[in-house]
């Protein structure tokens, strides 16, 4: 049976009581609707963009950071073939962990979006991945985590057992929060330990993040 983690809480995934060859990390969220205002309102009311949300991982070293940012272009960082897997590169270069694709609405039940990771199999120098969930052109579309509801992250192992789950829906007090530190997965003796974060940000910009976090 999973165990249901509130903001702050954690709990150790054990290699000898799960299978973490295979861990699903997936989420999932719905977007509540605005009020009709009667049929002329829902005839002639402007439809509001799909919430476009995009998940992506960071995987840091011992010191909680990431340490590899990718090919460079123009020397610059493209994060690409680095140690954050997201929409533009969905697969790490060690094959561990991948993102299996991009829900653009967050229609329909169960994980909207997933990232599998091979913990047994991840090199020992990635003690942490970060997972974070941003809105897409949020701060354009004037779109945030006010009016997402129902938003979950859990984890998967192998055999589809669901070891942890974090429930977290927006409202008001997240009305202009536009990504989020939604969990961590830390390396602990024996397997690792799944913390739940849900810490909001304004940006609606991994990159910020990242940023200001995580190099």
């Amino acid at each position: 049976m999973a165990v249901n983690l509130k903001k702050g809480q954690g709990v150790s995934l054990r290699k000898d009581q799960n299978d973490l060859s295979k861990v699903t990390i997936g989420l999932g969220w719905d977007i509540a609707q605005a009020e009709s205002g009667g049929l002329l309102g829902s005839m002639f009311a402007k439809k509001e963009p799909d919430y476009d949300l995009d998940v992506v991982a960071f995987l840091c070293g011992g010191s909680g950071k990431v340490n590899d940012l990718g090919k460079t272009e123009n020397g610059q960082p493209t994060l690409v073939n680095g140690d954050i897997v997201f929409y533009n590169s969905m697969q790490h270069h060690t094959g561990q962990v991948v993102l299996t694709g991009d829900n653009r609405t967050g229609a329909g039940d169960g994980d909207d979006e997933q990232i599998i990771a091979n913990l047994n199999g991840l090199p020992d120098k990635y003690q942490k991945i970060a997972f974070v969930v941003q809105i897409y052109k949020g701060i354009e579309q004037k779109q945030s985590f006010g009016k997402v509801k129902n938003a979950f992250i859990r984890a998967v192992d192998r055999g589809g057992k669901e070891m942890a789950r974090f429930d977290l829906s927006g409202g008001e007090g997240f009305a202009n929060c536009r990504s989020m530190i939604f969990a961590e997965l830390v390396r602990e003796e024996g397997g690792w330990k799944f913390n739940a974060i849900g810490r909001p940000f304004e940006t609606d910009s991994f990159v910020h993040i990242l940023r200001d976090h995580y190099i």
